[in-house]
């Protein structure tokens, strides 16, 4: 792009302008490492110093964040994810504006751990339908979660789920009409290399991780979830 100059208004501020709107326009995706100061200063053809000034605003702005010895990158909008009695993937991002989406990505049923077959009551013997799955905002992964079902009650859930991309959907085609958060438990820790590849972010960026369980309206556990949530894309807030 060629600047204006001698129009009245700062080099500067024109490369501001400029990448203020390309980045609004997804050219550079949030999490994105902009160009290096040089290769910036040559597009623009000016010196490292005006460059520097436009990063500086863009920076205070809270477009960009520049990380000493790694680079420039876009900063992304942190998604507020509400826990409360009423927890729902889909009405949680579809309140912020974002388009929800969720992708079966594996599905297995297996005896669970005793922690698991504690907290959903089952009885010795009994397996869980676990879920694995991809959740999305505006295409963007925010987490990946393994949901633990009692298989005696929900065996075939996965193409409820598949063909929906909705848990509460595809537990009302169990008769589960509304379901309500029991507990939940939050820590944080380093991805393992395959959740940092599917939830699209570096291994050395931690991760949240949630443990719940859900019942239905009779107080019956039929969901114990784990979630881990990309922690530079989206904060926990719990709603008391």
């Amino acid at each position: 792009m060629a600047l204006r100059r001698g129009g009245g208004i700062a080099l500067w501020r024109q490369i501001e302008t400029t990448l203020a709107a390309e980045i609004g326009a997804g050219d550079y995706p949030g999490d994105m490492r902009l160009p290096t100061e040089a290769e910036l200063a040559k597009r623009f053809e000016v010196n490292r110093h005006t460059l520097r000034q436009a990063l500086a605003a863009l920076n205070e702005r809270g477009l960009i964040r520049i990380e000493q010895g790694r680079g420039t990158f876009v900063n992304e909008d942190m998604l507020d994810y509400v826990i409360g009695r009423r927890t729902r993937f889909s009405e949680i991002v579809q309140a912020q504006q974002r388009l929800p989406s969720g992708r079966l990505l594996a599905v297995r049923e297996e005896r669970p751990s005793a922690a698991i077959a504690k907290a959903l009551a089952l009885k010795r013997q009994a397996t869980v339908v676990v879920l694995e799955t991809l959740g999305e905002a505006d295409g963007r992964p925010i987490s990946l979660a393994s949901h633990n079902f009692p298989a005696e009650r929900f065996r075939g859930i996965d193409a409820a789920y598949a063909a929906s991309g909705s848990i509460s959907n595809a537990l009302r085609r169990f008769g589960v009409a509304d379901y309500a958060r029991k507990t939940t438990r939050v820590t944080a820790r380093l991805p393992e290399p395959d959740e940092a590849e599917r939830l699209r972010q570096p291994v050395n960026r931690p991760v949240l991780v949630t443990e719940s369980v859900n019942v239905d309206t009779a107080g019956q556990p039929i969901d114990y979830g784990i979630a881990r949530f990309a922690g530079d894309r989206v904060q926990i807030v719990f709603n008391t």
